[in-house]
């Protein structure tokens, strides 16, 4: 079993930063990408940023020259370093992860998703 924790959301005014963290723990054997998304209501769920294990990342256009992500594998843990916050950021954030984890002598790769936290920019 893997658990997601995501932490670091909040209230923030415009122009402002929040750093997010997602931890990962659990039997497991390999954090291959990470990510994170968001979804606003009403609105469909969306790619904010990916990074794989060896650091190249991916980011929305949206986002791109605001947002960072970056990761500790030994932690099996990613972050989300948010800057020149807009209102339209604000959403729940999610933490996703591609997880191969073990179970005695058997392994499995599955997709995980944490709680979620709620980022909410003012004007």
């Amino acid at each position: 079993q893997v658990q997601l924790v995501e932490s670091g959301g909040g209230l923030v005014q415009a122009g402002g930063s929040l750093r997010l963290s997602c931890a990962a723990s659990g039997s497991i054997f390999s954090v291959n990408v990470m990510g994170w998304y968001r979804q606003a209501p009403g609105k469909q769920r969306e790619l904010v940023a990916a990074i794989t294990s060896g650091g190249s990342t991916n980011y929305a256009d949206s986002v791109k020259g605001r947002f960072t992500s970056s990761r500790d594998n030994a932690k099996n843990t990613v972050y989300l370093q948010m800057n020149s916050l807009k209102p339209e950021d604000t959403a729940v954030y999610y933490c996703n992860a591609d997880v191969t984890h073990y179970r005695g002598s058997n392994y499995y790769t599955g997709d995980y998703w944490g709680q979620g936290t709620q980022v909410t920019v003012s004007s």
